[in-house]
């Protein structure tokens, strides 16, 4: 079958999930995208370029498969009956409904940030299934585009969020874990190496991270640190601040050149202590802990998804202080926590060896 994939927003894992899956797949896929730059802009008018792209083609494909940055019910009011019959499915990466905004974004203080939230609530009425990357955020979607009706001022539509429900499932992102093995034995680490390895913004909370961080020099706990991730041109100030007052700590400090030198240092580290305010997924977690980095997560978010329930005691913590005293346990115990970890094969599930049978069969399913 051929599917055709549409994202506005073709950068970053966006990017990488779709070619990714575009490789595995035994479908035809093909992808028509926009740059991943403007986010605002692709979700407000990206939806006008793609039906200008999507009138020009002269195969109709047996699938659509849209992601949550495209304005699914403008598109489809531009392209009418050009693709009549073809069904539509919308896969979430993130959503605008619940996504915590930054406190200086100019919307945010107008109190304009619920249009976007919107687009995505009428997207997932608009199409015929409707796929979420974790089973928080479905929860998480479901509970937002209710909690925004309510404020509604009439028509609020509430039976709608029950239609949203019954047409969504959660298909987890495929990941290509498997071109994270290596061969080589990494480095010997003389001290435990604490690990961050995401995006540099604020919705990571690298403050909550770099004050533990602090506060562990501050006691005179013996350790190192890799900062990884890709950077921003309005990276939060925290990270400088850690350059300087870390600098007899850091080993690696900015943005892997590649992909073998990002696995050299997954491999590497020891401790994982994330401290995110938002994780729809995880990409990165589930990377890290795949290459055998201890993880302590937060008992929230979708992080619960990726540890076993039998293990959930260690590597899961309720609140800072937990946190803390943990990361201080194996901070003193690090020369055997490759020994205490057994999560590898638990998230080799994410791998596309297997997800992408599970991707193909579910869209076989919703054409017939």
């Amino acid at each position: 079958m051929t599917i055709l994939l549409i994202e506005p927003y073709f950068s970053g894992s966006h990017q990488q999930w779709a070619e990714e899956w575009r490789r595995y797949s035994k479908h035809r896929i093909d992808i028509l995208s926009l740059p991943g730059r403007h986010w605002k802009w692709r979700m407000l008018g990206g939806a006008v370029e793609m039906a200008q792209r999507v009138l020009q083609l002269k195969e109709k494909p047996d699938l659509l498969l849209v992601s949550d940055m495209l304005d699914l019910p403008t598109f489809l009011g531009l392209i009418r009956n050009h693709l009549a019959g073809v069904p539509i499915a919308l896969y979430f990466h993130e959503n605008q409904l619940t996504y915590p905004w930054a406190p200086n974004d100019p919307d945010s203080k107008l109190k304009r940030n619920h249009q976007y939230g919107f687009i995505n609530y009428t997207s997932a009425l608009a199409a015929d299934m409707v796929l979420f990357n974790s089973a928080f955020h479905r929860q998480s979607f479901l509970q937002g585009a209710e909690n925004l009706l309510q404020q509604l001022p009439d028509y609020q539509g509430m039976e709608n969020i029950e239609k949203i429900r019954a047409k969504s499932r959660v298909l987890p992102l495929g990941l290509d874990l498997k071109s994270l093995d290596t061969d080589s034995e990494p480095k010997k680490n003389t001290a435990p190496l604490i690990l961050w390895n995401h995006r540099w913004e604020y919705d990571k909370n690298p403050e909550g991270f770099f004050q533990l961080l602090f506060k562990l020099q501050e006691e005179g706990y013996d350790f190192r640190v890799a900062v990884l991730g890709a950077q921003f041109r309005k990276s939060p100030p925290v990270f400088d601040k850690a350059k300087k007052q870390l600098a007899g700590k850091i080993i690696h400090f900015g943005y892997a050149p590649d992909r073998e030198a990002y696995t050299y240092w997954l491999h590497r580290a020891d401790i994982l202590p994330v401290t995110s305010r938002q994780d729809f997924f995880g990409i990165s977690t589930v990377e890290a802990i795949y290459c055998g980095c201890y993880p302590l997560l937060p008992n929230r978010l979708a992080y619960p998804e990726h540890i076993p329930d039998s293990y959930r005691s260690l590597f899961l913590y309720e609140d800072e202080s937990a946190l803390y005293a943990r990361l201080k346990q194996l901070l003193l115990a690090f020369k055997h926590i490759k020994e205490l970890i057994h999560l590898q094969d638990f998230v080799a599930r994410y791998d596309w060896s297997t997800l992408a049978k599970v991707y193909d069969q579910l869209m076989e399913q919703s054409t017939k």
